[in-house]
Parts: C-alpha cells; structure tokens; sequence
C-alpha cells in the first residue's frame, strides 16, 4: 500500500516539524493535537528556518502549509483517512497507552501506527495496539530538514512489509533510513549520543562543572562543533526531563532524581531551550556564538 494520508499525532517540537516536512513532501497531513493554536503556531514558526536552511520562498513553504489538510482535537477525525500514523506525544507510558488503546478502537484496519518514542521500545509499547503486526517506531532527530535520519525498528511481530513500507516512506519525505534490526533503548543515535548528555547533566547536579564549562572542555578537547548543553538547548528540555523521570523511576538512582530536580526547575520557569529564547544558553544570540567562548 502506498501512504496517501498521513497523521501526526502531537504537535510539539518533534510532531510539528514531522508534520511539515511530511507535508512538504507533497503527502496529505492530518494533525491531531490537544490544541488547535498550538499547532498552528508551531507549524508557521517553522517558515524562517526552512527558508534559512532549505532556502525556500514563501509560496514553496506555502505549498507545503497547503499540504496540512486539518489541525484537529478529535482522534476519530484526525485518522478517518490515515494510511499512517505516526506518534509524536510527550514521553508518559499512561499516556501512550491511553492514547494507542483509543487509536486501537478509530483507526481504519490499513492505519499503520509508528512511534517516534525517545524513552520506549516497541515491545513496550505494542501491547497497546490491536495490529501488532503493523506497529513500529520511527525516531526523528530534531531539526529533521538538516539532520535528515529516520531510525526504524520493529518488534518480532511487525509485518516485514509493512517494515519495507515504512523504509521507503522515509526516503519519500527525504529522511535516510536507519534499519535497526534489533531492540535497543535509544535506536543508534541516543544510544551513543546519551551517554554523553548523561555524563554532562550528572556533572552539572553534581556541583562540578557549569553547563558552559562543560561544553567548552568538551568542544575544545574533541573539536566538536556542539557541547551537550547546546544538543539539550536545541533539543528542548522536556524530553530530557521526561526520560531522567523515567530512568529514576526505574532505578531509583539518586543521580537521575537530582538531574530531573535541576531539569525541572528551569522548565517550571519557562527555559525550555532554544524555541522559548532561553535554556542553557540565551537566544537568539547564544553566548557560544562569541568568537571568544572557546578562548576565554
């Protein structure tokens, strides 16, 4: 079957640039999303990267708006069509069951259903779902229009060709895919990359290290061109908060309760990162961007 109709569930950062670049891609996109503002806001907010980035005019990011045929609050609406959905709502296991469990009940019999979970691998969550032979996930990196990767993995249970479906689509809205072939908590990008962002937040609720310090030894000591507090600013500190929730949860390790204390702390007072202008770093004009931050 070859996708027509595509909903993206969640317009956070992720669902919404998930959206966009579906619908950009010339598919039909349904949003569903708690609030209609929201989205709508998150989707316009996109114009001024894409145009700097892909260097679009504004009647080619038009087009691609034109392709988001409804923004919508009711689930049963959101998927009446939906050849594909795709999963992009806050890390919470009670709410990805209730969410897959209703899904499960609106969905027509084709729908495909994929996660873009960060926390959850698919046997964690296929429980929820009526067709686990068409359940899987599909992880996105932020700012998917220049790190263009679609990480795909199944359960023992996914149809292989809904698998090779899945893979082609992803050519399709011009992301590379990543076959996983096995389970791994963090597919291959964040199973590399948190180690780093773990060890950079432990430090920092540690006491032994400022976030800036942190990511100048590290810039300086790797020539990498990011630090971990730059990935956490343009990533979004929910996610990251969410994930050090669920790993405490899990291990009940002091370390992650004092990383989420610390994450939460600066969430609850609107420095989320990069899209609310303040994380780590202050934007627009972040303090890494002064020729003198890897000297001084």
């Amino acid at each position: 079957m070859a996708f027509k109709n595509i909903t993206v569930a969640g317009a956070g950062v992720l669902g919404s640039q998930i959206a966009y670049q579906t619908a950009l891609s010339g598919f039909k996109v349904t949003v569903y999303n708690h609030h209609v503002d929201t989205a709508q806001r998150r989707l316009t907010a996109l114009k001024e990267d894409y145009q700097r980035d892909l260097g679009l005019s504004d009647e080619e990011f038009q087009a691609g708006m034109d392709n988001i045929v409804n923004i919508t609050t009711d689930l049963k609406e959101a998927v009446q069509e939906a050849d594909y959905v795709i999963e992009a709502l806050p890390e919470s296991l009670e709410l990805k069951e209730k969410f897959y469990t209703e899904l499960s009940e609106v969905a027509p019999e084709k729908t495909i259903f994929a996660s873009n979970s960060s926390s959850f691998v698919p046997s964690q969550l296929v429980k929820y779902v009526d067709r686990p032979a068409k359940y899987l996930h599909m992880h996105f990196a932020n700012k998917i229009w220049r790190f263009n990767v679609a990480e795909i993995m199944g359960t023992d249970q996914t149809d292989p060709a809904v698998y090779q479906e899945v893979v082609d689509f992803a050519r399709q809205i011009k992301m590379v895919p990543i076959e996983v072939h096995k389970e791994q908590h963090g597919y291959v990008l964040n199973a590399v990359l948190m180690p780093l962002i773990g060890s950079a937040m432990q430090l920092w609720a540690k006491g032994v290290s400022d976030p800036h310090t942190i990511d100048k030894d590290w810039m300086i000591s790797t020539n990498s061109p990011m630090g971990p507090f730059m990935i956490l600013d343009m990533v979004g500190l929910r996610t990251p908060l969410q994930m050090e929730n669920n790993l405490y949860a899990a291990t009940h390790e002091e370390i992650h309760k004092q990383v989420a204390d610390k994450l939460k702390a600066m969430v609850d007072a609107g420095h989320v990162g990069q899209e609310s202008g303040q994380g780590f770093y202050h934007y627009p004009h972040p303090e890494f961007e002064d020729p003198s931050f890897l000297r001084a």
